[in-house]
C-alpha cells in the first residue's frame, strides 16, 4: 500500500511539472541584422510590445531582401515566423491581409485565380508581376524621364559636333580649294568629310558609353550603401547604348554632310581669296574717241 502511495505522488509530480518546448527558429533579413547586430543562433524574445512577456525563439537563418522598388524607400525590418506565433503577436485572430500561392504554369495560375475570385468572398487574387507593375509605376515614368533626356543631351551633342564641323571645314578652305583645282570631285570631299564626322561620332559615343557604364556602378555602389537593397538604380543596357550609337552616328553624318556641303559650294578661287567674288557682271559702254 505504501508503495502504490509513493508511486501516486511520483506521478502527480511529473505531471505537474511544466512541459519543456525547445525555442522555435525565425529568420530576419540582414538589415535587422546588421543594425541589431544579430548573429546565427542567438536567442530571442519576441512580444508585442517592449518589455512584455513573448516567445523564446533562436535566429535560425539571416535571409536577404529581394530587388524590390516598392520597398527600396521603406525603413522597414522583415522578420519570418510560423504562423501560430505571427497570429498570436499581432492578435489578429482568423484574419489576413494578403497571402501568396504558390503555382506552376499559366493555366494554373489562370484556373487559381477564378477559383480564388469566385470561391472567396472578400478577397481578389492578382499575379504578383501585375502587382510589381502597379507598384512600380513611379518607377517606369522615371524611367521614361531620363529616356527623354538622354535623347535631348543626343541631340544637343549633334548640334555641338555640327558646330564643330562647321569650324574645322571652315578652317580648311585652302586645302578644299587646292584639292578642287586639283581635279577631285566635291563628292569625294563630301565623303571624306563625312568619314570623319562618323569616326568622331563613334569615339564620342564609346567614350560616353564607358563614362555612362562607370556613372551606372558608382550610382548603384552608392544608393545600395543607402538603402541596403539588390536594387539597381541605374541601368546601361544594350538597347540604350545601341540606340544612342545609331542617333550618334546618324546625326554625325547629317552634322558632316551640311558641313561638307556649305563649303564645296563656295567656287574654289573665293575659299583661295577669302573674298566673295562678284558673279554679276555689269555691261559698261565706252564711248568712242
Amino acid at each position: 500500500m505504501l508503495v502504490a502511495l509513493l508511486l501516486a505522488a511520483f506521478t502527480q509530480s511529473i505531471d505537474s511539472t511544466p512541459p519543456h518546448h525547445a525555442p522555435r527558429g525565425i529568420a530576419i533579413d540582414e538589415r535587422l541584422a546588421a543594425d541589431a547586430h544579430i548573429t546565427i543562433g542567438q536567442r530571442l524574445v519576441i512580444a508585442p510590445t517592449p518589455g512584455a512577456a513573448g516567445d523564446s525563439v533562436v535566429v535560425a537563418a539571416i535571409v536577404r531582401r529581394r530587388a524590390d522598388p516598392s520597398e527600396v524607400a521603406r525603413a522597414e525590418y522583415r522578420v519570418i515566423m510560423h504562423l501560430d506565433e505571427l497570429q498570436s503577436l499581432v492578435d489578429y485572430g482568423d484574419r489576413v491581409d494578403r497571402f501568396a500561392v504558390a503555382t506552376r504554369g499559366a493555366a494554373a495560375t489562370d484556373s487559381a485565380i477564378r477559383h480564388i475570385n469566385e470561391a472567396a468572398f472578400g478577397f481578389q487574387a492578382f499575379r504578383s508581376r501585375d502587382i510589381a507593375v502597379e507598384t512600380s509605376r513611379t518607377f517606369l515614368v522615371v524611367s521614361r524621364f531620363h529616356r527623354a533626356i538622354g535623347v535631348i543631351t543626343i541631340v544637343a551633342s549633334a548640334i555641338f559636333l555640327l558646330c564643330i564641323m562647321l569650324l574645322k571645314v571652315d578652317e580648311r578652305r585652302r586645302d578644299v580649294a587646292a584639292l578642287r583645282l586639283m581635279g577631285i570631285s566635291a563628292r569625294s570631299i563630301v565623303r571624306s568629310v563625312m568619314v570623319e564626322a562618323a569616326l568622331v561620332a563613334v569615339v564620342g559615343s564609346a567614350v560616353g558609353v564607358a563614362l555612362g557604364w562607370i556613372s551606372a556602378q558608382l550610382i548603384n555602389w552608392h544608393y545600395r550603401g543607402v538603402y541596403r537593397t539588390p536594387l539597381a538604380f541605374a541601368l546601361v543596357t544594350p538597347s540604350i547604348v545601341l540606340l544612342a550609337v545609331a542617333l550618334s552616328l546618324v546625326l554625325g553624318l547629317v552634322a558632316g554632310l551640311l558641313a561638307s556641303q556649305r563649303l564645296v559650294r563656295v567656287p574654289p578661287l573665293e575659299l583661295l581669296s577669302g573674298r566673295r567674288e562678284d558673279r554679276h557682271m555689269t555691261s559698261v559702254t565706252v564711248p568712242p574717241s
